[in-house]
């Protein structure tokens, strides 16, 4: 992919002062490798048992001249690829490393080494999220951020919500087309999206959000109901990751909580990020100086993840050795974290409940018991499994819904447990 995006973008404009950059090929245990040369040589190295598949490393003395071998490395750049394993690798031998699938112990690991790791191919593909938040926005404060950053559910989503198919005819569609992996796991159930919004909570905010500590919602058995629903109420499901400054009135900056997580959510039709299609991504940036940013491109396949690459392995040429974190002190601090239960925003909520006098009013009372007010109600007829009853509702906090619901579950009322979503502004 790298080479390929390098032949598409022209060779003779792509001469950053380090020596002309060219495509060549090469291949490696049977298989066909696409790489790219900075001025220089290149090897494949075998990584022992840990993965079997093949490490492309570049080398370029400080003058820019091809280096001949390990003895005379002036730059050496592990490019790597399978969830760090590689990286790890090139460390050891004091690589500099470009990675599309960078993690916390990844940077941990680069700062405890002294050396630069680029990742802008770890977040969103194509869009050029990373880079902006490490730099171009490094004089703004982020108030929020919110995106979808996982194209896989973001198809699924997206087919079921255009074509009417059911999830598990999405999914298997993804499949098919090399969308989604075998086990679609990490990307269906929201924690490919955590882990990339680990990442941006870093740049954004200069301090670590551990992914255990995130709530994590993905859109596993998502109901082609649900998704017909949203859009009678003029909404679209998507897959959010969201991360926003909670701060209390009088506040001082320090004492600035974050509240993040991944979750489905109603999107309003008119908002950017509810017109985002098929694999593509979106993140919305919001700052104090530079207002709302919105970035929306590919978020996976060859060309995107290579065209990122290739961006971080020129910055490498021209010698720019920026903070991975694009703070002064990688080890970062402990985030100070808003918990799930007392999160705020308002709800979609169906439940299916049997077709007799009164539910309505016992529901509500359930509800009000909690301080939970429906804002909006619609009543279906009868499926066969109950009559479905779908209320949008005034804000509240997640504790207050989660308990109102569970009561109206031991009460009896209802034939299945509820459904709920949160519903962004």
């Amino acid at each position: 992919g790298v080479a390929a995006a390098l032949k598409r973008g022209g060779e003779e404009r792509l001469n950053h002062g380090r020596g002309q950059l060219r495509a060549c090929e090469a291949r490696a245990d049977g298989h066909h490798v696409g790489v790219v040369v900075l001025a220089a040589q290149l090897r494949f190295e075998r990584i022992g048992a840990l993965t079997g598949c093949t490490h492309a490393s570049v080398w370029i003395r400080p003058d820019g001249t091809p280096a001949g071998g390990a003895e005379d490395v002036g730059r050496h750049v592990a490019l790597d690829k399978l969830l760090g394993l590689r990286a790890r690798e090139g460390w050891r031998d004091g690589a500099l490393v470009v990675s599309s699938r960078a993690s916390y112990e990844m940077v941990q690991k680069a700062a405890g080494k002294g050396r630069i790791l680029r990742y802008e191919a770890s977040v969103a593909g194509a869009v050029p999220v990373v880079e902006a938040l490490r730099t171009s926005l490094a004089g703004n404060r982020i108030s929020s951020l919110m995106g979808i950053l996982n194209g896989t559910s973001n198809y699924i989503l997206s087919e079921m919500t255009s074509n009417g198919l059911d999830f598990d005819v999405a999914l298997k569609q993804a499949q098919q087309l090399g969308y989604a992996e075998a086990d679609p796991t990490l990307d269906i159930d929201g924690h490919d999206a955590a882990h990339k919004l680990t990442l941006l909570i870093r740049l954004a905010y200069g301090v670590n959000y551990p992914y255990t500590a995130m709530p994590v919602r993905g859109i596993r058995g998502m109901s082609s109901l649900d998704i017909a629903l949203a859009r009678e109420f003029g909404y679209r499901i998507k897959l959010i990751a969201q991360v926003r400054e909670r701060r209390e009135p009088g506040q001082p900056d320090d004492k600035v909580r974050l509240e993040a997580g991944v979750f489905p959510a109603l999107v309003p039709y008119t908002v950017l990020l509810a017109r985002v299609g098929g694999v593509y991504n979106a993140v919305r940036v919001s700052g104090n100086a530079c207002g709302s940013l919105f970035f929306h491109g590919r978020g996976a396949g060859d060309l995107p993840t290579a065209g990122a690459v290739l961006a971080d392995l020129m910055a490498v040429a021209r010698d720019e050795n920026p903070h991975n974190t694009g703070y002064a002190c990688d080890d970062l601090p402990r985030a100070s974290i808003v918990p799930p239960a007392e999160w705020r925003s308002r709800y979609y909520v169906r439940v299916m409940v049997e077709d007799e006098p009164g539910v309505l009013r016992d529901l509500a009372g359930c509800m009000a018991d909690q301080g939970v007010s429906m804002a909006q109600v619609i009543q279906r007829t009868d499926e066969g499994k109950g009559v479905p009853l779908v209320f949008m509702t005034h804000e509240t906090t997640e504790e207050a819904m989660s308990t109102a619901l569970q009561r109206t579950l031991d009460t009896g009322m209802l034939r299945q447990p509820a459904v709920y979503f949160r519903v962004l502004d």
